[in-house]
């Protein structure tokens, strides 16, 4: 099966390393502007393929991209200094618009995967590019959304309790950014709600440690760009299980992003929510029965957003 990334800077690269560190489909394509660098990253990680899966990974173009499966969009612009996050918005909405009916032009049945900052409105800006030029229902797009923060959360947390992270069950939901929302309230170590785990295992989980867990979960981006300038590998492992989950099927759940009518009140927005994802990509969504605080907290979250959108649609034509 094919796979289909474009960017091929370091969290796209980074994917495709993952994927056939994992045995992620059976052939990458790599395509960029940048059309060196697409090949050495691509001939880099094809390298790679005699000590882990037999994958084929190469450069190509827009119409190499023909018969994908899912595509990864990592392409964007960075922030330039001075620069406001709106006028980012807007030039990377610019990107998308030329490139994403690139992506359909060859690939129309496609599933397409942003992994492009700020995530939740770059996707919701690719779903509408998609709905409204070719007719492809939001369900086909997806974007990374806090998939990599719930790892963190669950990272940071089996840490604390001392137990392997797979038996760690809590999600970060709302926004992939500062106003992102931890579900303590329905967090468990083992089916065993976590405070009730925690005393059973006589573990300190006071206030102050659970306030120390929030603040490492939602600036770890932060404190890893400044020790070393990007994010690329928890990202990267992120969208190879994504992708492996909609290829493979699996019928995941998965805290990713994709518009919703509707979240907390807020019409018409983007943030992630806990859903199940499977070959068709967005196959179903999940309400959480949150606590009061959790609840208000998604509200901002997504009123956030859908601010940054009507900013957008000002200049962009975006709703």
């Amino acid at each position: 099966m094919k796979i289909g990334i474009v960017g091929s800077g370091l969290v796209g690269s980074t994917a495709a390393y993952a994927m056939v560190m994992r045995g992620v489909g059976r052939e990458i394509i790599l395509v960029d502007l940048d059309k060196e660098r697409a090949i050495a990253e691509a001939e880099d990680i094809f390298h790679a393929v005699p000590f882990a899966h037999p994958l084929t990974v190469r450069a190509g173009e827009y119409a190499d991209l023909a018969g994908a499966r899912v595509v990864i969009m990592a392409a964007g612009v960075g922030q330039k200094p001075g620069e406001t996050r709106l006028q980012l918005l807007e030039r990377n909405t610019a990107v998308f618009r030329a490139v994403i009916p690139q992506i359909y032009k060859y690939a129309p049945d496609c599933i397409i995967v942003v992994a492009t900052n700020p995530v939740d409105v770059m996707t919701h800006v690719t779903a509408y590019i998609a709905k409204e030029q070719f007719g492809i229902p939001s369900h086909r797009v997806l974007g990374s959304g806090t998939t990599l923060d719930t790892a963190r959360f669950r990272a940071l947390l089996s840490r604390h309790v001392e137990v392997d992270s797979t038996h760690v069950h809590g999600y970060v939901i709302g926004e992939h950014g500062d106003s992102e929302v931890l579900t303590w309230s329905l967090t468990t170590i083992g089916q065993i709600p976590l405070d009730e785990f925690c005393r059973m295992r006589d573990i300190p989980m006071t206030a102050d440690i659970k306030a120390d867990i929030d603040d490492k979960v939602r600036n770890a981006a932060y404190q890893i760009i400044n020790g070393k300038g990007a994010t690329y590998y928890g990202v990267g492992s992120a969208l190879a299980r994504i992708v492996s989950n909609i290829l493979g099927n699996r019928r995941s759940i998965m805290t990713v992003c994709t518009p919703r009518e509707d979240i907390e009140g807020v019409k018409n927005v983007t943030v992630t929510l806990p859903h199940l994802v499977g070959g068709d990509g967005i196959e179903g969504e999940f309400v959480l029965p949150l606590s009061e605080d959790e609840h208000a907290a998604l509200h901002r979250s997504a009123s956030i957003i859908r601010g940054l959108l009507d900013d957008l649609a000002i200049s962009e034509g975006i709703a």
